[in-house]
């Protein structure tokens, strides 16, 4: 039986006052279905899922229903690239939209311009193709075990992932037939192997608060302090749009997060179980890797921390999360006037009209 949750985009529905109601939703994605599973006593379940919120609730959902489970995450939007007209030749991704706000802004862009990349950027089904939140949990979710290898980055309408469909379908059959539940495969390991994967990745800070709920849900005690001291051990060997220029396919056509877990496999709990019936160790042995431009090799990172940090001061005394990998070196010590507003829509509307100069530090209250 097939049965839906919701499923709030947190691109459309982060506007105003009411994007408070998206974090939320990731709990009654949760509940509502705990309420099905439980209800009907199903013997196994397949998770479809792709945005910011509902591979966390399904997750949480996974671990409390506790009964075989297996993940289909919803795959990758292609990337556009523009054959012809004033952008031709140029490659563009959902995060890509946002640069091009500011860059439409400065007279960096037509109107003509702008108005293509708004209309034309989000050019198939699938996740946003770029190391947001959707796919950093995406690859957490393979990571740790729970879907078949590849899925966290196949594209979305690719041959590829129709097969995998399938293979999925058998595989939680599989499942079932040899009782392996969630929690066998969900453990405090895994956990901590999907986090040091994300931060090899520069994955997205929300993971933060969907890992914390997740080790919380099996009684632990994980918060934001513990990922500062997993990135300081972790070494980023990737990072993608928007914090540099490679997407997500070419993450995939690179090998994707297996060949990233097999690189890191040193730092790695390789004891942990997957889907697949194997060690984690025994799943990545037999890998072949052919990149290294775009997943760099242990001994030579972009960085030699991972992609978080998480500062105290002041203005956070009980810490202030930041994507590192994100801020370019001459960035990371800066001194200026700060600018005090109460909400994002002052900030919005101040950048909009001018009133922002470089330099000037922003701060939200």
């Amino acid at each position: 039986m097939e049965f839906n949750t919701i499923a709030s985009c947190d691109g459309i529905a982060n506007s105003g006052n009411y994007s408070k109601y998206i974090l939320p939703s990731r709990e009654v994605i949760t509940a509502s279905i705990e309420c099905t599973i439980k209800a009907y006593g199903f013997d196994g379940m397949v998770m479809l899922c792709s945005c910011d919120k509902i591979i966390p609730g399904m997750l949480l959902a996974a671990a409390r229903c506790n009964i075989p489970t297996i993940f289909l995450t919803g795959g990758i939007m292609e990337a556009k690239i523009f054959e012809n007209g004033p952008l031709k030749g140029k490659t563009y991704v959902t995060s890509d939209i946002k640069e091009a706000i500011g860059e439409y802004k400065v007279g960096k862009l037509t109107k003509e311009e702008f108005f293509l990349i708004e209309s034309q950027t989000c050019c198939s089904p699938g996740a946003c193709n770029m190391m947001g939140t959707a796919n950093t949990m995406a690859c957490i979710v393979e990571a740790i075990g729970l879907s078949l290898p590849g899925c966290a980055t196949m594209g979305a309408i690719s041959k590829e992932k129709e097969d995998l469909s399938r293979d999925t379908g058998k595989k939680i059959i599989k499942l079932v037939e040899d009782n392996i539940k969630a929690l066998d495969i969900i453990t405090h390991s895994s956990i901590e192997n999907g986090i040091k994967v994300a931060l090899s990745f520069g994955g997205s800070t929300n993971m933060i608060l969907h890992m914390c709920a997740l080790s919380h849900e099996l009684g632990g005690n994980l918060n934001h302090f513990d990922f500062d001291k997993l990135s300081k051990s972790i070494p980023l060997l990737a990072k993608f749009k928007p914090a540099s220029e490679y997407n997500l396919t070419e993450f995939h056509e690179a090998g994707g997060v297996q060949v990233l877990m097999k690189k890191l496999s040193n730092l790695l709990d390789l004891s942990t179980k997957t889907i697949l019936n194997l060690t984690l160790n025994k799943a990545l042995e037999n890998l072949e890797i052919h990149d290294y431009q775009i997943i760099r090799n242990l001994d030579d990172p972009i960085e030699k921390e991972g992609g978080i940090a998480v500062l105290k001061g002041n203005l956070a005394p009980e810490g202030a999360v930041v994507k590192q990998s994100a801020i370019s070196l001459k960035m990371r010590y800066h001194k200026g006037p700060a600018k005090v507003f109460e909400c994002e829509e002052d900030v919005k509307d101040a950048l909009l009209s001018d009133k922002v100069q470089e330099g000037d530090v922003l701060v939200i209250r």
